[in-house]
């Protein structure tokens, strides 16, 4: 679920380049609004399987601030990539590669080890 969250928000991202009239981007904030709220919950329960319940909160507490500091350039970015280029182009182009990035780098995550053992039983 959340490799395919974060490859569909991705791709949303990438589609702002295509679309042309209010509807449109209406309902790709939705598609993308969606998957951002399926997927957020996911990093809790996937941080409590991979590291346990004894440091959950520094785990979550490193991610969001993670998070936290790259939504906060990401508007400076943005502005700053406008001014450079009068266009948004390379914004959703940026965004869009990040996001299929962050869905590779899901897949790349090695299987629970809870999972493994059932896997080899």
């Amino acid at each position: 679920v959340l490799v395919a969250g974060l490859a569909i928000q991705g791709l949303v991202i990438a589609a702002y380049l295509a679309v042309g009239r209010i509807e449109q981007f209406y309902l790709l904030a939705v598609i993308f609004g969606a998957t951002y709220g399926g997927v957020m919950p996911l990093y809790a329960v996937l941080a409590r399987e991979y590291f346990g319940l004894r440091i959950i909160g520094t785990v979550l507490g490193a991610a969001t601030l993670l998070s936290s500091l790259g939504m906060s350039l990401g508007p400076l970015a943005g502005g700053m990539i406008y001014d450079a280029t009068a266009s948004y182009h390379w914004l959703f182009i940026g965004s869009a590669l990040i996001g299929l990035g962050a869905a590779g780098i899901a897949i790349a995550f090695p299987p629970q080890p809870s999972r493994q053992k059932l896997q080899m039983a």
